[in-house]
Formats: C-alpha cells, structure tokens, sequence
C-alpha cells in the first residue's frame, strides 16, 4: 500500500479543522475527571468485518493533541480483519487521548467505511472490470476519501474539474449537442488527454462514437441495454457503466463486457466501518 502522505494534499489543514470543531473550547469533561499526570493505553479495535484505511491519520490527530504519544499499529491500510482484532494501540496522557479520541475514530471509521464498501464491489466486479469512485465526496475530504477507495482495491475517477473531459448531460444541452460538444472538446482539451461522454440511448452512443469519443459512459441503462451497447461498440471506446449498479448487479453488469464502473455511494453514502476504542483496565485487561 502506498504511503498515503504523498498523495493527500491538505491532510495537516484537514485535521486541524476537524480538531477545531471538537476543541475549540477544550475537553472540560476530560480536564474535570481525569489528572493530568494520569497516562493511559488505549486500544483501536475492529467491531465487525471491515477492511483498513486511516491509521496514519489516526496517528497524525492524536499527534497534533500530544505529540510525544506512542501510536502503534498492527495492521496496514488495506487489510482485512475480523471482529475483535486489534488494530492500533496508543499510549499517553490520558486527557489527551480523551480528547482526540473522537475525531481520530472519525476519520478512520469513515475511511474504514469506504475501503470495506469498495472491496465488496471490486470482489464481486472481478479482476476484468475497474471499480471507481466519483466526485460525489464529502466536501473537504475528497482526497481522503479517495485514498481509502484505493485501500478497498478501488481507482479513483477524475479527481476534479480540470483533471479529464467528462461530458456530461448539461454540457450536452449548452453545447448544443453531442458532436458539437466532442467537437469543441478536440480542439481545446491537450493532446494528451481523452474524451469522455455520458450517453443515455444507444443512438446517443452511436453519434458519441461517431464524433469520436475515447470513453463512453451509459449512464442508467438496464442489463439489457448495455448488452446491446457493447455490441455497438465493438471495442472502439472504452465503456463506462453509472447509475444505479448496486452491489447485487455488479458481477452481472462486470460480465457484459464492461471495462468500468464508477460507483458514487462508494463516498457518498457509505455506512462508517465499526470500530471502537478501549481503554484498559487497571487489571491491565481491554477486551
């Protein structure tokens, strides 16, 4: 798995205003009950089967409340685990990690969230068709969740506005019509960069591939008609299925041939992985 610091951009800006929303005014909980002399280890553990991704931003909260805290973990970003396994430890002042629990558990269970949703499409998709996301993330945290789609075995879509020519519906409508929005596309999009257009109609597809679209994407099209939209293809673009491919269709929309599908409730609506975390006891137990 990659290191995830090379490729988050703002990851520092986005802790520290997630910290800011939870501590502006301090922990007067944590200061009221618990000596600042007091440490503590705490214990990250899985609740159900998830699927890793987070742990260095985990790290990096508790480290922004208190940076001598140990942080280790036993498991990276990508794996799997079951019910009740471990997956980090963090020693320090208990007041510390009191107060960044919350938001440390945040990012990991959302990100955790994502990575687990993402393995369960890319399991059922099969090794010949690409599961990606879409720009459909919670504001602000695109590139986290992005990072974790890939943790879940995942590619990620156009990162945003500038990064690709996807030609959607509305651009379809202002340009005037297909070709002429491929058309202007050609003569201002680098060389270097391909053409996409979203099409609903197999004569939308004829007139996309007839203007000379590198990826074609049918959006809300049933089984049947994207069987039919590959015959008309014959390999000449490559094809991207959206809308409406749930978990229980994708290995049947994988098997008609299909090279992509981009999937939004990968981060727009996914469930938060379940993961708790515990301190331990004076007997030195936690579970």
């Amino acid at each position: 798995m990659r290191d995830p610091w090379s490729e988050l951009g703002p990851v520092a800006a986005i802790i520290e205003a997630a910290l800011a929303e939870d501590l502006a005014s301090g922990d007067v909980t944590g200061r009221a009950t618990v000596s600042p002399e007091t440490r503590a280890s705490a214990h990250m553990v899985a609740k159900a089967d998830i699927v890793v991704a987070g742990l260095q931003v985990a790290e990096a909260v508790f480290r922004r409340v208190e940076p001598e805290v140990e942080f280790s973990a036993y498991v990276r970003d990508g794996a799997r685990v079951a019910p009740g396994i471990e997956i980090a430890r963090i020693v320090g002042p208990a007041q510390a990690l009191l107060a960044a629990e919350r938001t440390a558990l945040n990012f990991l269970q959302r990100m955790s969230g994502v990575a687990t949703l993402t393995r369960a499409y890319v399991d059922a998709a099969g090794e010949r068709c690409r599961i990606t996301d879409t720009r459909k993330t919670m504001p602000g945290l695109r590139a986290l969740d992005r990072y974790a789609v890939r943790c879940g075995g995942g590619h990620n879509h156009r990162n945003d506005l500038g990064a690709a020519v996807l030609i959607k519906e509305n651009h379809v409508r202002a340009a005037g019509g297909i070709t002429a929005a491929i058309q202007r596309a050609r003569n201002c999009a680098p060389h270097t960069m391909r053409v996409e257009c979203e099409v609903t109609s197999h004569d939308e597809l004829r007139e996309a591939l007839a203007a000379g679209a590198d990826i074609v994407m049918l959006d809300n099209m049933d089984d049947e008609a994207v069987r039919e939209a590959v015959a008309i293809n014959k390999g000449q673009a490559v094809l991207e299925v959206s809308g409406g491919v749930g978990l229980e269709r994708i290995a049947a929309v994988a098997r008609l041939g299909i090279d992509v599908i981009s999937v939004g409730r990968l981060t727009h609506s996914v469930p938060a992985a379940d993961i708790s975390l515990l301190f331990e006891r004076a007997d030195g137990t936690w579970a």
